[in-house]
């Protein structure tokens, strides 16, 4: 079972925690991991836009000349896609980029990122995080005193409006919780940056464990 620090808030050791085997020695799949950041990027996509066709374009019901006896090109409308002002000819219309991905990839591709912060060492383990007031101040203190660069990945085990307000003005800084955490958040982080709480939240740990440990 492999096992991280855990720091203080000034970023000394206070001890060891050890780390789910299923949840953090996983195999690293990337093909996995791929599949599903792309899923989830095309999930959020709008996909409103939209271009006129001949169709939909004002003007052109009358032939702008004669079939024959011009010396010109024959045309029947001028809102033909190959004149100025016509419509677009196969451009994007409005459709749904969602693509469909089971609850058992999405398990697999967040262990699999878990995976490898662990391995690449940018898995970092708080002790615990407590803030009287709102105080960007003080988080960035303790961002400092971890030594952190970057983006950083903070995950809370649940909503803490205190907490969030104090990192939320850290252009740098990404709060995301243990229950809701996605796999590209991971990914896309420098440092990902667990309380104990949250760590056992995503463990699936009961509060009363929590409180014996």
């Amino acid at each position: 079972m492999a096992s991280v620090p855990v720091l203080d808030a000034a970023g000394k050791k206070v001890g060891d925690q050890d780390l789910a085997s299923e949840i953090f020695e996983s195999k690293i799949n990337v093909p996995l991991m791929h599949q599903v950041v792309v899923a989830g990027l095309a999930g959020i996509r709008a996909g409103t836009h939209a271009t006129k066709t001949r169709a939909d374009v004002s003007g052109g019901g009358k032939k702008p000349w004669r079939q024959k006896g011009t010396g010109r090109a024959r045309h029947g409308s001028i809102r033909s896609p190959i004149w100025r002002g016509g419509g677009a000819a196969h451009g994007p219309q409005p459709r749904n980029y969602e693509q469909r991905t089971n609850k058992k990839m999405k398990v697999g591709a967040l262990r699999s990122a878990l995976s490898d912060a662990l391995a690449s060492g940018k898995l970092i383990v708080l002790d615990s995080l407590a803030f009287d007031e709102p105080k960007t101040k003080a988080a960035r203190q303790i961002v400092e005193s971890l030594e952190l660069s970057g983006k950083i990945l903070l995950v809370l085990p649940e909503p803490q409006e205190v907490i969030e307000k104090s990192f939320r003005n850290l252009p740098y800084v990404r709060v995301a919780f243990a229950r809701s955490l996605g796999t590209y958040e991971v990914l896309a982080a420098d440092f990902v940056v667990f309380t104990k709480d949250s760590l056992e939240t995503l463990e699936g740990k009961p509060e009363s464990t929590r409180a014996e440990a």
